[in-house]
């Protein structure tokens, strides 16, 4: 699978955008982590950049191509999970942005092919002075290895989410 080969991949769940009402539809898993990353303007400014231009991702070990970046509502990415060539492709969709006073960040849907069906969300959050970084995320196994997988899954789920607070806060301090 390629980048290009993703503008023709639909989302494979129904429930698109739920995440930007905090919602986690009915059989999904939900997964939230929120982390303080820093404090003041600089941080919050610097967190933003580096979550939308993808450079957390990339930074917390997540190969990602995208086509657009920063991103937009339509960026297509491609990451992927695993080793070298053995590695499944991970098909995404930017699904909603938001670039507020006080908050910035995006959130991507699953494509057919992707082994998990669902959505996940990347927010900075600045409270006061205090910056946060959030992640919301529903999924559900969509194939017969993460089935197989249960558990295991969403463990690995929760520690790369602690990954990207952790590499955002590095990269928010310049």
């Amino acid at each position: 699978m390629k980048l290009a080969d993703l503008g023709g991949l639909r989302f494979n769940y129904d429930v698109v955008g739920s995440t930007r009402q905090d919602a986690t539809p009915v059989g999904y898993h939900r997964l939230e982590h929120r982390e303080p990353i820093g404090r003041g303007e600089e941080v919050f400014r610097r967190a933003g950049e580096a979550l939308m231009s993808w450079k957390m991702h990339s930074a917390a070990g997540v190969r990602v191509m995208a086509t657009d970046s920063p991103a937009v509502i339509g960026t297509n990415s491609l990451g992927r999970v695993g080793v070298g060539s053995l590695g499944l492709p991970v098909p995404c969709r930017v699904v909603w942005t938001v670039d507020e006073p006080d908050r910035v960040g995006f959130a991507y849907g699953t494509l057919t092919g992707h082994p998990e069906a669902g959505e996940e969300s990347f927010l900075v959050i600045r409270e006061g002075d205090e910056v946060f970084f959030r992640l919301l995320a529903y999924s559900r196994p969509a194939t017969w290895y993460t089935r197989l997988g249960g558990p295991a899954g969403r463990r690995v789920q929760a520690f790369v989410a602690h990954r990207y607070a952790t590499t955002l806060k590095r990269l928010a301090k310049g």
